[in-house]
C-alpha cells in the first residue's frame, strides 16, 4: 500500500507548517496509492476537521450508503443526491476505494498516535494532504485501429492527526487586578521582579 510510518526522520512531509508542537500530532502517509484522484480529494475534504470517532463511522455509514461524500470541486458528471443536502450540497457519491484506503491510512496515523502515548479519545483530523502522482499510462483500443490513451490517476496522501493541548488553570483574580492597564511587557518585567524576590 504504500504507507510508512512516522517514524522516519527523512521523510518530508508537506504540512510541516502547520505543526507547532511535534508531540501533539501523529501522522501517516501513503504513496501512489492506485485510486482517484478526484474521489479521494472529495473524500479528505469531508473528514478534514472531525474527530477520529466519528470520521471511522461516517466512512462505514459512506461504505453502506447511510452517508454521502459531498462533491464540490471536481463535480462534472457528478449525479445529484438527496443525501448531499446536509451539506448544503447537491451533488455526491459514495467512493468505495478511496474510503478503504483513507481508513488504512488513518488507522495507520492511529497507532502512530498510540506509539506517542497520545490520547486516542480526544484525536482529531487537523490536516488531509492529496497531491496528484504520477499518471500510469495503459491504452485501449478503439474503433477503426485507433488506440487512445487509459490513464489512471493515482495519489500521495498524508493524514495529520491532533490531540487537543491539556487546560491550563485560569489566572487568579489577584494577578488580574494587578497587572491591569499594563503591555505584555511590563506585565513579563513584574513577574520576574516578583519571582526574584
Amino acid at each position: 500500500m504504500g504507507a510508512s510510518c512516522s517514524s522516519f526522520t527523512n521523510i518530508r512531509y508537506s504540512a510541516q507548517a502547520i505543526v507547532d508542537n511535534p508531540d501533539r500530532y501523529a501522522r501517516a502517509r501513503g504513496e501512489y496509492l492506485r485510486t482517484h484522484f478526484k474521489n479521494m480529494r472529495e473524500v479528505a475534504a469531508a473528514l478534514t476537521g472531525l474527530k477520529l470517532t466519528k470520521a471511522y463511522s461516517y466512512l462505514a455509514d459512506v461504505q453502506e450508503h447511510k452517508q454521502i461524500i459531498p462533491f464540490r470541486r471536481f463535480s462534472g458528471g457528478v449525479g445529484r443526491e438527496s443525501q448531499a443536502k446536509q451539506f448544503k450540497a447537491t451533488q455526491g457519491r459514495w467512493p468505495a476505494k478511496s474510503c478503504k484506503f483513507m481508513l488504512s491510512l488513518l488507522k495507520n496515523a492511529e497507532s502512530n498516535a498510540d506509539a506517542k502515548s497520545l490520547d486516542l479519545d480526544d484525536l482529531s483530523i487537523k490536516s488531509i494532504v492529496v497531491q496528484q502522482a504520477p499518471k500510469t499510462r495503459r491504452r485501449t483500443y478503439r474503433a477503426h485501429g485507433r488506440i487512445n490513451p487509459y490513464q489512471g490517476h493515482p495519489v500521495h496522501i498524508e493524514v495529520f492527526l491532533h490531540a487537543p493541548p491539556e487546560e491550563v488553570e485560569k489566572a487568579k483574580e489577584d494577578d488580574v487586578v494587578l497587572f491591569k492597564g499594563l503591555n505584555r511587557r511590563q506585565v513579563a518585567r513584574k513577574r520576574i521582579e516578583a519571582a526574584r524576590a
